[in-house]
């Protein structure tokens, strides 16, 4: 049984009221009664939300914030309230470090906050969900795509996808993977790795043979890497790549004619990445977890609405904010103060979100979404994506997790 941890709740401001010289009539008293009992049942409940802000994934972590944002404005009209609980963001950045990180989720435990939420960098995902099962806390990760969050522990659950649903995607542009030869060539990250241990679970299992090509994440200059895939010559290269480097990368890539020769899989990156490709857009097969023009559902219209409003746009991790924002108002709506009811709220929970029908599977918290193939097309002297196909949210659901 989870032991659950009361979140320490103040009273909100005492309301005021104007009263007129005569004496109150009964209706007026009873108004009195009801303002003052309002006031007294009021609760504030601190939400900390830990993110990229500065660092190599500050992209990220703007366009997470951005949707969680617009989602908790869509989840509570605008009130940040959920019922009689009024809904307090403490908003921390953890700039990628985990050590950081770390000493930030302590800080908002240790003040009482029992509900966290974010961050972009997969390594710091793991180190948070592990004080969340430490402190019985729940935590709701971010993009951050290592598939070890999922099922990590009872308190973590995700609100975007994860790797093995990114190389899923990518198995659906592939007709027989049997007999040939796979490198991954990413980061050397937990998502980097985490990428290589899913193309080799996912592909591996379907008869491929999995190599990887791991790159440090200070590295700034791929010549000699884009020279060793190559060299390799495989059979596909499926590249799984995050962050400022992204740009240099790819440009490499062109230069040392990967593309001529070997076909190549990658996630589309967020909209900052679109003109990276160059010439070679046409000829790298796209997975995408999201792009504004994907789904077409009414809560998407009103995110992408909501964020272009505050001079924004809506980009590859906006819906993990936003679907964080709706998990985090459903699970105060089952009681802020007991972490087992948000918990078991949460569990096997299927909602409308950004990507349409979303659930959170309830043996390992993995969220089961739609997926999409796509291109990029030329767009005067840029390139923009274009959705060839909507991959359906089973199709592409991970193996369960155990502990």
């Amino acid at each position: 049984m989870r032991a659950t941890k009361t979140l320490l709740a103040g009273a909100a401001a005492v309301a005021a009221l104007t009263i007129a010289g005569c004496a109150p009539s009964e209706t007026e008293a009873d108004t009195t009664t009801s303002a003052s009992d309002a006031a007294e049942t009021t609760t504030e409940v601190t939400v900390g939300i830990i993110t990229s802000e500065t660092g190599v994934l500050a992209g990220y972590g703007e366009q997470y914030l951005a949707g969680f944002r617009a989602g908790l404005d869509y989840a509570t009209d605008g009130t940040n309230m959920v019922g009689d609980t009024m809904i307090n963001v403490d908003y921390r950045d953890d700039a990628g470090d985990v050590d950081k990180a770390v000493t930030i989720t302590k800080e908002l435990i240790g003040s009482g906050v029992n509900i966290i939420a974010g961050t972009v960098s997969s390594g710091v995902a793991l180190s948070v969900a592990e004080q969340a099962e430490q402190n019985q806390v729940l935590y709701i990760s971010g993009p951050a795509a290592a598939d070890a969050i999922t099922g990590i522990n009872d308190y973590t659950f995700r609100s975007g996808r994860q790797s093995s649903q990114d190389v899923a995607t990518a198995g659906t542009f592939l007709d027989d993977i049997a007999g040939k030869d796979v490198l991954v060539f990413a980061q050397d990250s937990a998502f980097g790795q985490g990428n290589v241990a899913a193309v080799d679970a996912i592909l591996g299992t379907q008869g491929a043979t999995v190599d990887s090509l791991l790159v440090a994440e200070d590295v700034t200059e791929f010549t000699t890497f884009a020279q060793q895939v190559v060299d390799a010559d495989p059979d596909l290269v499926f590249v799984a790549w995050a962050g400022a480097t992204s740009g240099a990368m790819w440009e490499a890539m062109s230069q040392q004619d990967v593309f001529a020769s070997i076909p190549v899989v990658t996630g589309l990156g967020d909209a900052a990445t679109f003109g990276a490709y160059g010439a070679a857009s046409e000829q790298i097969s796209f997975l995408n977890h999201y792009f504004a023009g994907g789904p077409s559902n009414s809560v998407n219209d009103a995110m992408v609405a909501a964020i272009e409003a505050e001079g924004g746009t809506a980009d590859l991790f906006s819906p993990d904010g936003f679907n964080a924002a709706l998990m985090i108002v459903h699970a105060i709506e089952a009681g802020y103060d007991d972490v087992d009811a948000m918990i078991s709220a949460l569990e096997g929970w299927t909602f409308d979100g950004p990507k349409g029908t979303t659930t959170v599977r309830a043996g390992d918290h993995a969220l089961i979404q739609e997926m999409y193939q796509v291109s990029l097309v030329a767009d005067g002297d840029s390139y923009a994506p274009e959705l060839l196909s909507t991959v359906a949210a089973d199709d592409v659901a991970p193996a369960e997790a155990t502990e």
